[in-house]
């Protein structure tokens, strides 16, 4: 007969080995570090499809350096040696492409000039105020954008002492301390959208140091939804802005808009490959609320774009952004 085991007998353990776990866990750290630091220092790279998730994923992406400060956190909790170490390429990569914008920046120059963009809000309510804020700034150039009756002539009317010349196409206006000539709209519509848009314009500013063209542009929002990123109409009047200022003859070249997009946007390369970005600050001006990104811009061609800033929040749900702009 054969004997059944005891059923009260405790069957024998698995051997433990300390460590393994943590172990495990620190190499998991390392890998999520090492991927974080290869999508930073490659954005590029990530397919923009399905649903521009390569834009989508840019317009973020100085916030890289928030998930670092976690991985961080969590690897000096572990106390893994291999996740530390894997973390120095996420913060090198990171520190060489957005450290230089915690940087103070240089003082000016005597050729430059001061210059404001902001998104006033079509929905703004205290346009007086807003009006009274920007010239406060004391800038040569403020640009405004989503420009509507009857806030318009409240604009023109607070800011005609400070800034004598001004010009308004469509819902974008530039208003200058110093004369302006060659006004003229910059057709950057989408065919997509009906006639009457219109969302660019292009003067020439008389400033104490030459002649400056200077353009103002706001380009088609976009949306994020389950299909990710619609940025269609935008990238291709980003495309259509960045063909006109190709063709300026007029040099430096200033321009100022909300292009509802960040530098790092691939959407934007029409505009950020053949124009100088600015080298310090990341005034992060959308939403006024709680900013996340920048998507009102300062660029510049045959100038340098100093520190970017932006002012305290106005009636919009858009903060201004102000920098300096020194001429070659």
């Amino acid at each position: 007969m054969v004997e059944r085991a005891d059923s009260g007998a405790v069957a024998a353990e698995t051997p433990v080995v300390p460590g393994v776990g943590k172990r495990r866990r620190g190499w998991v750290l390392a890998g999520v570090a090492v991927v974080l630091g290869g999508v930073l220092g490659f954005h590029r790279l990530v397919p923009n499809w399905p649903g521009r998730v390569g834009s989508l994923m840019e317009s973020f992406l100085p916030w890289g350096g928030a998930l670092v400060v976690v991985l961080l956190v969590v690897a000096l909790v572990r106390r893994s040696a291999v996740a530390l170490v894997a973390l120095l390429l996420p913060v090198g990569v990171w520190v060489d492409t957005f450290g230089g914008l915690l940087l103070p920046g240089e003082e000016g120059g005597g050729r430059e000039l001061v210059v404001v963009q902001h998104n006033v809000s079509d929905e703004n309510r205290d346009p007086a105020g807003t009006a009274r804020a920007l010239a406060d700034s004391g800038a040569d150039l403020v640009a405004l954008d989503e420009l509507v009756d009857p806030q318009l002539a409240v604009y023109e009317k607070a800011l005609a002492a400070d800034y004598p010349h001004h010009v308004v196409r469509g819902t974008v206006g530039l208003w200058s301390k110093h004369p302006l000539s060659g006004e003229q709209v910059v057709d950057i519509k989408p065919r997509s959208i009906e006639v009457g848009w219109s969302r660019g314009l292009r003067a020439v500013v008389r400033s104490p140091y030459g002649d400056v063209a200077a353009y103002v542009a706001h380009l088609p929002s976009v949306r994020v939804g389950v299909g990710g990123l619609a940025s269609q109409r935008r990238d291709e009047s980003a495309a259509l802005l960045g063909r006109a200022i190709a063709g300026e003859s007029v040099e430096p070249v200033i321009l100022l808009g909300d292009l509802n997009g960040v530098v790092e946007d691939r959407g934007l390369r029409p505009l950020t490959s053949q124009l100088a970005l600015a080298e310090s600050g990341f005034a992060f001006s959308f939403p006024a609320a709680f900013p996340l990104a920048r998507i009102d811009q300062v660029m510049a061609r045959s100038a340098t774009v100093g520190h970017i800033r932006t002012l305290p929040a106005t009636g919009s749900d858009h903060l201004p952004v102000v920098a300096r702009v020194t001429l070659e």
